[in-house]
């Protein structure tokens, strides 16, 4: 880092890019920063439970939820959590079956350090299911958490694995008061079939990126800037956005010298600017 670099770029967490960002002040360095983050997902009385709960488990547990863009925590309406629980429950079996540790589409986590900063959220909140680990093997099983409370441990710093804390919310200002309470997220994603509803959530919220109706996607679409703002990071890339980020948008003017009328050049006068324009 001491090195006089061209442009930076930095994938991980807010204290090393701090660290990063410090190091390339030094030689003015440009950098991009995708640090992730809480990304919320907010689940609306008006979409389609079953679709929802498939795509959010897909998403949180998808390499046992060590993916930047992974769903960190729902908020759910009130009026549809029980609902949403018993399907999000039912995706997961589905998925990888009463024993997700034999399953060969589940991972595990990437080390004991790591497992054992995972495993000691769990009593953060109400296991409504998995829970169950076996640190030999660096698995913990999807989990799903209730009654958590906003002040918990679980929900204070990016959890980065296999658990899902599950809050309930009243109203969409409830959600908006929520969001807006906490570091902008890299990712937000909102399911609702109500427009207006997603649409008063984004524009009333900061994020990297957002989805409607799916979570964890985005980056797969090159036409879309990926990154994130504030805590999350910052800086565009993917596609065009790349492009543009990792190079020098150098103007250059080539102006003739054929006509060099003396009105730009002092002295200045009103008589000269007249006696300049009748002569154009």
């Amino acid at each position: 880092m001491d090195q006089q670099w061209d442009h930076i770029f930095f994938t991980g967490g807010t204290a090393v890019a701090k660290v990063v960002m410090t190091a390339a002040a030094k030689n003015l360095t440009p950098v991009v920063l995708e640090l992730g983050g809480k990304s919320p997902t907010i689940l609306h009385s008006s979409v389609d439970l079953r679709v929802a709960a498939r795509r959010i488990a897909q998403g949180r547990w998808n390499n046992a939820g060590q993916t930047c863009t992974a769903p960190d925590y729902v908020l759910v309406f009130k009026d549809v959590a029980k609902p949403f629980l018993e399907h999000l429950k039912e995706s997961i079996l589905h998925f990888y079956g009463d024993e997700p540790q034999k399953s060969p589409d589940y991972g595990r986590i990437v080390s004991t350090r790591q497992f054992d900063r995972l495993t000691s959220l769990l009593a953060s909140g109400t296991i409504y299911h998995g829970g169950r680990h076996d640190r030999a093997d660096k698995f913990i099983a999807p989990t799903v958490l209730v009654n958590v409370s906003p002040d918990s441990p679980v929900m204070q710093e990016e959890i980065f694995g296999p658990i899902l804390p599950v809050l309930e919310v009243e109203n969409v200002q409830h959600v908006i008061d929520f969001v807006n309470a906490r570091p902008s997220p890299l990712g937000l994603y909102v399911f609702a079939e109500d427009q207006h509803v997603a649409e008063q959530i984004l524009d009333s919220t900061t994020s990297g990126d957002a989805a409607v109706n799916d979570c964890t996607i985005q980056p797969l679409i090159p036409d879309l800037p990926f990154g994130g703002v504030g805590n999350s990071g910052m800086g565009k890339y993917h596609g065009e956005w790349g492009f543009r980020t990792y190079t020098n948008a150098r103007g250059v003017l080539h102006h003739g010298t054929r006509i060099d009328p003396n009105l730009r050049y002092p002295p200045y006068s009103s008589q000269k600017a007249l006696r300049e324009l009748v002569a154009l």
